[in-house]
């Protein structure tokens, strides 16, 4: 009896499962040869696996709630009624940052999408304020080579956004040589 599932290595914890409990395929039959060969054990703290083409998630999450001590003051004034109207509002954001692409989902009931290729960014605006670095949030500010979308901001995230800008910017970095994009400056 096989300790470990033949399509994701995850460790059966009965003796004679029908059913993987990690990937949830059956287990009576034998994988195919390219998918047992394929399967790769990684710790629990590693990146999401690389897509087909390469694309790796590098932050996915919405805004948070309370961005700054401005929000979190109104919020104690009103009672909460301004940290619910935050709440909505950062339900209505959605990011998704990959080392191939900014998407921005907009809206709560009817959805809008925006998303810019990496290639087509110019240049990287940090914007950390004292009322977000207390709360641990901060603003990216994309510069980009789009007619639709000259500028993309990715605004009061709660992470460590010095790290997301030098991921996105080694990504960005790696996509254009990918793509084999050069920027020209040219000035006036």
């Amino acid at each position: 009896m096989a300790t470990s599932c033949p399509y994701c290595n995850a460790a059966l914890k009965d003796d004679s499962p029908r059913f993987c409990a990690s990937c949830g395929r059956p287990l009576g039959t034998p994988p195919p040869a390219s998918v047992a060969s394929a399967a790769v054990t990684t710790p629990d703290d590693a990146p999401a696996p690389a897509a087909a083409g390469g694309e790796e998630v590098l932050f996915e999450g919405r805004p948070a709630v309370l961005r700054g001590i401005g929000a979190l003051l109104l919020a104690i004034i009103t009672l909460g009624i301004a940290a619910l109207v935050f709440w909505v509002r950062s339900l209505g954001k959605h990011y998704k940052i990959t080392t191939q692409r900014v998407v921005i989902e907009h809206g709560v009931l009817s959805k809008r999408m925006e998303q810019i290729d990496l290639y087509r960014v110019l240049d990287y605006v940090v914007e950390r304020p004292l009322g977000q670095r207390m709360l641990g949030t901060g603003n990216i500010v994309l510069e980009a080579a789009d007619k639709t979308t000259p500028e993309v901001r990715i605004d009061g995230v709660k992470t460590d956004v010095l790290a997301l800008y030098e991921k996105l910017r080694a990504a960005t970095e790696a996509e254009k040589r990918r793509r084999g994009v050069r920027v020209l400056d040219m000035e006036h």
